[in-house]
């Protein structure tokens, strides 16, 4: 339960998406034969990390969505119902499991996935080409940390206070961290936002402008050494870089 399991980027251009992100992430792709329509996941040398694939509908928005396991499908959309959120869809794909698109009582958008066997990803540190943060912008921090910890079974890891911005939540399963929810500066939509590890933040986001892409913040030093930056990518959709200390 609670693990972030997947990562898909739905995008109007997989070529471009694909020269775009292989430079800066190190990822390569691999086709998966056993979709209904194309189909490419993200690769970490052997690792499959996360998906690509075309906008399923016009009205979809290009973005990345994360899948979040949970051994009982059925049982975690009763909690987000009964939590105030909202069920935007449900499909089973072979193979894959059962997953279901979730709105939290703010809007922000992920996936549940009830997976046919052991959810993919694991529960140590990201390593380089891996997503190692996981970053919720809400208009209602403390409704959408009781939310999450209900649905998910996300723990407590800590708060930091970030001044006129707020409490940073920070929440983990198990041992480490795995993200944080922070109230959403003026301007800025709610919404998830994801960190790749990266070898070098600084040089990956001077990839990012030579390959289309704008940051936005950063490169900027966090506590405890690490560097970020956050953007958007060569097709306007939000994603960031971390490196370690």
């Amino acid at each position: 339960m609670g693990r972030f399991a997947w990562f898909e980027l739905m995008t109007r251009d997989v070529a471009g998406a694909r020269s775009f992100y292989s430079p800066i992430t190190g990822w390569s792709t691999s086709l998966w034969e056993g979709a209904s329509g194309p189909y490419e996941m993200w690769m970490k040398g052997d690792l499959a990390v996360g998906g690509l694939m075309e906008l399923p509908q016009p009205d979809i928005p290009p973005c990345w969505l994360s899948y979040v396991s949970t051994p009982g499908l059925d049982g975690t959309l009763a909690k987000v119902r009964d939590a105030g959120g909202s069920v935007l869809n449900e499909m089973a794909v072979p193979e894959v499991g059962r997953f279901a698109v979730i709105a939290d009582p703010q809007h922000g958008v992920i996936a549940a996935i009830e997976p046919e066997s052991e959810a993919p990803g694991h529960d140590r540190p990201a390593e380089v080409g891996e997503f190692s943060w996981c970053e919720l912008t809400t208009t209602d921090p403390e409704g959408a940390w009781r939310f999450y910890a209900e649905v998910f079974g996300w723990e407590d890891a800590g708060t930091m206070d970030l001044g006129e911005m707020g409490i940073y939540q920070m929440f983990s399963r198990g041992a480490h961290p795995l993200g944080g929810i922070y109230r959403a500066p003026e301007g800025v939509p709610t919404g998830w936002l994801y960190y790749v590890r990266v070898p070098d933040a600084k040089a990956a986001a001077e990839q990012v402008e030579k390959l289309g892409g704008v940051i936005h913040n950063g490169p900027v030093e966090v506590p405890g050494g690490d560097l970020v930056a956050q953007g958007v990518d060569s097709q306007g959709v939000a994603f960031a870089v971390h490196s370690t200390a």
